[in-house]
């Protein structure tokens, strides 16, 4: 996870050049053998790419993070071996990513890239790519997008003003990580809440080693939303109703008062702590507790069998705040869209349901990334843990009005975190959303 992690920037790659663009031409593996993993695209409309095959039609499909490479360039070679169609992936970089689809699909010409006829990104930005005509409704024709596949979060996250504007491929949320290890020593139960977590604390004969009980970046929004995503209610569950806003409340306030007190028991300092600092800490064996996202099991994983974590772990669910007050994480969904300019859109509907279907259980091991679907099985048992939440969690709206809503929220945790008053700091924020969404 990233500063300020994907919720940020879901769909910018890593490492990647910003002029540099990655197209895997899937469908040569089958032709050829070969693998092509970085041939540029024709800027002219794509008709040159297009020549190299002698029949079927032709997708390209833009994404932003190199660690979904091989899987989609797999998933294309599988689809065009049953369905006939060329799946060309687009690596695409830069800070404007939807802005580049948008100039790619609005204003073609010599100097632009290939028009994606389907593309992924973050569900926060679905309200922008709608209006835009980005994204269209979706032809689930499939009947894919239901409870029965995916938990309501999924759904809710690609839902528009009653339509759904994409599907749910994969998300990003966090939950409570701990030292098995320690935890069976003190034969005690991991707290279910954070009243628990402050017990643990005055109870816990730490061993030399441990320099914390619980520690997460407070200075991330991300690790700190929980705190208040049970009662903050921007948008509703949808996060596209700018009729439900209900940002300064009791319940809220009880919260942060909560997140404010918190300070005089673990002192983390903001300046000081990163999400990389507290996870190298934990791997050390200094933390017996932290919040973390799905990119920790891979990286404790590697740690042991480099002979670097000595210990056990295990992931478990956001704990509550007390018996009353419930915590609820927040969470962030990538969606494929298929975009509104296309003349392919059947073809690109249908190449997104045959990686829901079909690829989703692989998604993990190739990647990385949890799968929104539900029931897929992970050969870490701990991940399941993230599954839970993210059933449980809150997702970003995705409404324009509320573009820098984490920015200023963030702020004022920040200010909260150092002391100042919970009142006029939530009132303060609750009136600067009001006057964007007027």
């Amino acid at each position: 996870m990233q500063s300020k992690r994907e919720m940020h920037s879901a769909n910018k790659p890593h490492g990647v050049n910003k002029k540099k663009i990655i197209s895997v031409l899937a469908a040569l593996l089958l032709l050829t053998g070969s693998v092509l993993t970085a041939k540029t695209i024709p800027a002219a409309g794509g008709d040159a790419a297009e020549t190299m095959f002698s029949s079927g039609d032709t997708l390209y499909f833009w994404y932003a993070d190199d660690s979904l490479t091989e899987y989609l360039t797999n998933a294309a070679a599988a689809y065009y071996e049953e369905k006939g169609t060329h799946v060309i992936p687009i690596l695409h970089s830069g800070l404007e990513y939807l802005e580049e689809i948008n100039d790619a699909s609005v204003h073609p010409s010599e100097d632009s890239q290939q028009m994606p006829d389907l593309y992924i990104v973050s569900n926060d930005s679905l309200e922008k790519a709608y209006l835009s005509g980005l994204a269209a409704s979706i032809k689930d024709e499939a009947g894919l997008c239901t409870d029965s596949n995916f938990p309501q979060t999924a759904l809710d996250a690609v839902s528009y003003q009653g339509k759904y504007v994409g599907y749910p491929f994969y998300y990003e949320t966090s939950a409570l990580l701990y030292n098995k290890t320690y935890m069976d020593q003190t034969e005690m139960e991991v707290p279910e809440t954070i009243d628990g977590i402050l017990a643990f604390a005055d109870a816990y004969d730490a061993p030399e080693q441990v320099e914390a009980v619980f520690k997460w970046d407070v200075s991330d929004i991300f690790y700190n939303y929980y705190f208040t995503g049970n009662y903050m209610i921007v948008g509703g569950e949808a996060g596209d109703d700018p009729q439900q806003i209900d940002i300064d409340n009791e319940q809220t306030k009880e919260c942060l008062q909560i997140y404010q007190n918190l300070n005089q028991f673990f002192s983390i300092d903001t300046k000081e702590v990163t999400y990389d600092s507290v996870l190298q800490d934990f791997i050390d064996g200094k933390i017996v507790m932290a919040v973390a996202t799905s990119d920790a099991a891979a990286r404790i994983e590697e740690a042991k069998a480099a002979g670097q974590f000595a210990y056990e772990y295990g992931i478990a669910k956001m704990p509550d705040l007390t018996d009353s007050l419930k915590g609820r994480s927040l969470s962030v969904t990538s969606a494929i869209a298929v975009n509104g300019y296309s003349e392919k859109s059947e073809a690109a509907n249908d190449f997104a349901s045959f990686l829901i279907r079909k690829h989703t259980d692989e998604l993990y091991a190739k990647t990385g990334k949890l799968a929104s679907r539900s029931g897929v099985a992970y050969e870490n048992p701990n991940l399941t843990a993230y599954s839970d939440e993210y059933k449980a969690s809150i997702s970003m709206p995705k409404m324009l009005g509320t573009s820098n809503f984490w920015v200023r929220l963030e702020i004022c945790f920040s200010r909260i975190w150092q002391g100042e008053d919970v009142e006029s700091l939530l009132h303060e924020l609750a009136e600067q959303i009001a006057k964007q969404l007027i």
